[in-house]
Order: structure tokens, then C-alpha cells, then sequence
């Protein structure tokens, strides 16, 4: 009796104690319902609405039908309209689109010809799945009731993947797979420190010091800064010599979206410091951050595949926006110009985020 009682004195005590902390009671409740909520309507394998653009140097009847087609389909949302074979690689490069539909100007002489293709999908394939769509909408063509009357055998569509045709996974997880690391360490890292220097009672120490609160966060950024651009080099390193996966753009310009994401991460970890109470409230907040940085980035699954409302939450993720930039610039060999949106987003994350750090933190015991 007496230990079973001992045992239900335990038990009482430990909800008493989650009864009182209320973010971890909270989140108990919040992390599966929010996950579930998630990523229920994010995790979708039919992909739609991917951006595309489209150069119909035919602009005949047959082509316009050929692209309503496309459009019904609901695969391509075509956002761009240009001239060029050319142009469509620029937007391509820059990431501002997954597929480019190139119409020739003989395209309907091309359609009656099953020897020649009649047009060109030019695929971002960087993401295999996005290859795998282009490659089922060859067949739209063999729909189009004036091509099977005029021709025994409807003429094909060329699909030119670009920036990785041998469809290698590690090419496109491995430049996304460098902010998964980032966010987890560089999070994990600031938030854990400050909270174990709280309970530890080494804040104590700075109470009477001259420093400021903007002073001593950036104070506690810096290292973590230098600690970010190593493992990047390491990760690098690993996907260069193991993976074989290429760098084409410039090194110099990945290291400086590095740093900027880095300060991003660091910046909502000292923010998660001053909301928690303990270590292991930084490590459930971590991993909380952590899934939807996974899922809701394009990381997994194309980002244009989701539903809009989720898409809305993953621009708000850092992730997104460096998961373009790593990609980018490492295997489609472009530059920080080109995707000047992803940096000022990770610049206006990192503000944000720093500010609201700042104006919670006080060198005050509670």
C-alpha cells in the first residue's frame, strides 16, 4: 500500500506540474491538432497549378488550343508570356517558374509530323516529381480531333529537363537539406543557451554591466554566425565529394544568403528564449518550428502543388525562401540579383524577428 501510494503521490505531482506550465499543457494539446491540420491539406502527391510560362512564336489556332488544353488540365498555371526559347531558360534560372512550354512557328505543320516534335517542355528538374508531370503531358496533343483526322500517328512533345536529367534525389535533397540543418541547430543552439544561462543563474552576472539588450544579442548572434558558416562548409564539402553534387553559382553569394538565413534562425531562437521557460520547452518549440520548415518549404513536396492558404504560411518560413536560394545558386547557377525577393524576405524575417526578441529580453530576474 505504501508504495503504491508513493506511486500515486508522483503521479499527482508531475500534473500538477504540467497543470502550471501551461506551454507545454498547450502544446500537448496544439502540436498534433496544428500538425494534422497542417499538413493534411499540404501533403499532396497530385500536383497542380505549377508556374509555368509559355513562347508561342505559332500563335495559330492549333497552338491556342494546344495551350487551353494544358490550362484545363489544371497542371500549369501559366503566368508568363515571352518570345523566346530564351527567356523561358532566364525564368527558368531564376526560379520564377517549373515548366516552359516552347511553341515553334511551324507548330502545326510539326503536329501532323510524327517524326518531329511539335513543341518543347522545358522543365525545371531539379525536383523529379515536376519531370514526372511534364513527361505525362506529352500526351495532351494526341487530343486534338483535327490532328488525328489529318495524321495516322499525332506527332510527340519534347521534354528537356534541366539542371538535373539523370533525376538524381541527392541533387535536389541535399542544397534543401542545408537550411533543415540550419534551422535546427542554429535554433536549438541560441534558444537552449540562453535559457540554460537563466536557469544557471549566469544572467545574474550582466545585471550590473553597461551593456545593453541590442548590444548583448547581437553579442550572443555573432559566434553562432561563425558556427552556421562551418557546418555549411562541412555540408558542402559531404554533398561535393560523396554526392557529387555541383556548384555552379557563386560560392561567395551562397555564403552571404548563409549568413543572412543563419541570422534569421538565430534571431526567432533568441525570440523562443524569452517566451520559454526551460530547456526542454526551447527543445519542444524547436521541433515544433522544425516539421513545418520541412513539410510547408518545398523541401518534400513542390510548393506550388499546395494549397494556397499553406503556401501563404510557407512564405512566412525562412526555409522557403533559402531552400529557393541554395537551389538557385547551386545548381542553376544563378545569383542573388535574380532572386532579390528571397534575400529581402529573410532580411524582413530577421528584422522582425530580432526586434521582437529585443523588446522581450530584459537583463532582469523574473
Amino acid at each position: 500500500m505504501k508504495i503504491t501510494s508513493r506511486i500515486f503521490a508522483v503521479i499527482k505531482k508531475e500534473l500538477l506540474q504540467l497543470r502550471r506550465d501551461r506551454l507545454t499543457f498547450a502544446m500537448i494539446v496544439g502540436i498534433p491538432v496544428m500538425q494534422m491540420l497542417l499538413f493534411g491539406f499540404a501533403i499532396n502527391t497530385d500536383v497542380r497549378n505549377l508556374t509555368a510560362a509559355v513562347a508561342d512564336q505559332s500563335r495559330s489556332h492549333l497552338s491556342r488550343q494546344f495551350l487551353a488544353e494544358l490550362g484545363q488540365s489544371q497542371v500549369l498555371n501559366f503566368r508568363y508570356q515571352v518570345d523566346t526559347a530564351g527567356e523561358l531558360e532566364a525564368l527558368l534560372r531564376a526560379g520564377k517558374i517549373s515548366v516552359g512550354v516552347f511553341i515553334p512557328t511551324d507548330f502545326d505543320r510539326r503536329s501532323l509530323d510524327p517524326r518531329r516534335s511539335a513543341a518543347q517542355f522545358l522543365v525545371d528538374g531539379v525536383d523529379p516529381t515536376i519531370l514526372g508531370v511534364a513527361n505525362q503531358l506529352r500526351n495532351i496533343p494526341l487530343r486534338f480531333d483535327s490532328v488525328r483526322a489529318a495524321a495516322k500517328e499525332a506527332a510527340t512533345i519534347e521534354v528537356r529537363p534541366y539542371y538535373n536529367p539523370e533525376r538524381r534525389s541527392a541533387i535536389f535533397v541535399i542544397p534543401g537539406l542545408i537550411g533543415i540543418i540550419l534551422t535546427l541547430t542554429m535554433m536549438l543552439f541560441t534558444a537552449v543557451a540562453v535559457v540554460r544561462e537563466r536557469e544557471h543563474g549566469n544572467l545574474e552576472l550582466l545585471i550590473n554591466t553597461p551593456i545593453s539588450t541590442t548590444q548583448l544579442m547581437v553579442g550572443k548572434v555573432v559566434p553562432y554566425i561563425a558556427i552556421g558558416l562551418i557546418q555549411l562548409a562541412i555540408i558542402i564539402a559531404v554533398g561535393s565529394f560523396l554526392f557529387k553534387v555541383p556548384v555552379r553559382g557563386s560560392i561567395l553569394e551562397l555564403y552571404v544568403a548563409a549568413v543572412i538565413f543563419i541570422a534569421a534562425n538565430l534571431s526567432l531562437g533568441l525570440f523562443v528564449s524569452t517566451v520559454v521557460k526551460s530547456q526542454f520547452q526551447a527543445i519542444q518549440v524547436t521541433i515544433f518550428f522544425l516539421l513545418p520548415s520541412i513539410l510547408l518549404s518545398g523541401f518534400v513536396f513542390p510548393f506550388d502543388g499546395m494549397p494556397r492558404v499553406i503556401q501563404y504560411i510557407g512564405e512566412i518560413l525562412p526555409n522557403t525562401h533559402f531552400i529557393r536560394l541554395t537551389r538557385g545558386i547551386m545548381l542553376r547557377d544563378a545569383s542573388i540579383t535574380d532572386m532579390y525577393r528571397e534575400v529581402l524576405a529573410l532580411l524582413i524575417f530577421t528584422l522582425v524577428a530580432m526586434t521582437a526578441a529585443v523588446m522581450r529580453f530584459t537583463k532582469r530576474l523574473d
